[in-house]
């Protein structure tokens, strides 16, 4: 018997770092991990501030939700995770592109957090319609 969720797994963006799904999806829903702007061609943090990480990790949300059948304009929610809130306008730029979330952007919150992972500047997760 299923338990009514699949995982998302997808080599265009970087794995998990822990026991954890890129993605699941459930009743219609696709619930997202948080994403780090790690290239997942090499692995590595992409250097060069708030608006290149912030875009990588758009790139990696993208990603994962394509596997999903999904995509950035299906976004209902999604959290923001930045290590600095100085950076807001700047990562706020680069999320507010309509090449990301279309003419309709989802719900938002934002949060100054003390750390991330691997000391990354930003992390986003997402709720998308599958």
């Amino acid at each position: 018997m299923s338990n009514g969720k699949t995982a998302v797994k997808t080599d265009a963006a970087p794995g998990a770092l822990g026991p954890y799904s890129q993605a699941i999806v459930a009743g219609g829903m696709v619930y997202c991990a948080g994403q780090i702007p790690l290239d997942p061609a090499t692995g590595h943090i992409v250097s060069g501030g708030i608006a290149p990480q912030t875009e990588q990790v758009l790139k990696n949300l993208r990603a994962v939700l394509k596997a999903a059948g999904s995509d950035l304009d299906r976004c209902v929610k999604t959290t923001v995770f930045i290590k600095n809130m100085n950076d807001f306008a700047a990562m706020n730029d680069v999320y507010g592109r309509a090449e990301y979330f279309g003419a309709t952007p989802p719900a938002r919150s934002t949060v100054e957090v003390a750390r991330l992972p691997r000391d990354v500047l930003v992390e986003i997760e997402v709720v998308a319609l599958a």
